[in-house]
């Protein structure tokens, strides 16, 4: 159960504020509503039709944000934007935040800091900032990794790629980059993914979508 966190006193301290990481390590999973590894007729066939939504993930393995602490800590960027996740967003997006409940007042700001700096535009409007478990579990499958993910009212499941030829597609090349920037990640197949939360007006839940990613990131 999830609590939510003083919106307009966070808003502040994201004002012109200064970044200055060291070091942050960790996994990061995003699954969207329209497909990524697939061919161009496929990937034109979204446009403005669907993929205006996705759930976005960092789990913190170690490091700092603004001499702040954040090691084993999670944050979510649940988003819905007004065109189709492709190579940019040209309209408004806004998003809702899931914060870890392990945080400290401090460790939530800058968590959510480094969303907004990993995430650029796509978070610029956030519409509410809760607070929930993380759980973000990584699971080896031959050269690969699959993940499960829970937090709030989102989740994202996803299953590793047969590299040489799978079922879901015949061609696994990534057609679309990752959303988050600095991000070292491959396309995986979302068995499941969705948003049953408030504030954004709106909720999904898709199964065996070609439309996530999963990876790890490195903030110097």
């Amino acid at each position: 159960m999830y609590r939510g966190l003083a919106l307009a006193a966070l808003l502040l301290v994201f004002v012109a504020a200064p970044v200055n990481a060291a070091g942050i390590t960790g996994q990061y999973v995003e699954a969207r509503t329209c497909d990524v590894f697939t061919g161009p007729c496929f990937a034109n066939a979204d446009t403005s039709l669907t993929g205006k939504n996705a759930v976005m993930a960092w789990k913190i393995d170690k490091g700092t944000l603004n001499n702040v602490r954040l090691d084993g800590l999670g944050v979510v960027a649940v988003v819905q934007a007004s065109d189709t996740f492709g190579l940019k967003q040209t309209g408004p997006a806004k998003a809702v935040l899931i914060v870890d409940n392990k945080a400290s007042k401090a460790q939530r700001e800058a968590l959510v800091q480094l969303v907004r700096d990993q995430a650029g535009e796509l978070v610029r409007n956030i519409v509410a900032v809760e607070s929930a478990e993380v759980d973000l579990t990584v699971c080896e499958c031959k050269d690969e990794a699959c993940v499960k993910l829970r937090a709030g009212k989102a989740h994202i499941e996803t299953r590793c790629l047969d590299s040489k030829h799978d079922k879901a597609c015949g061609n696994e090349s990534a057609y679309w980059p990752p959303l988050a920037k600095g991000v070292k990640a491959k396309a995986a197949m979302a068995v499941e993914h969705g948003f049953s939360g408030k504030g954004l007006n709106e909720t999904w839940k898709e199964t065996d979508r070609r439309g996530a990613y999963i990876g790890s990131f490195d903030i110097r």
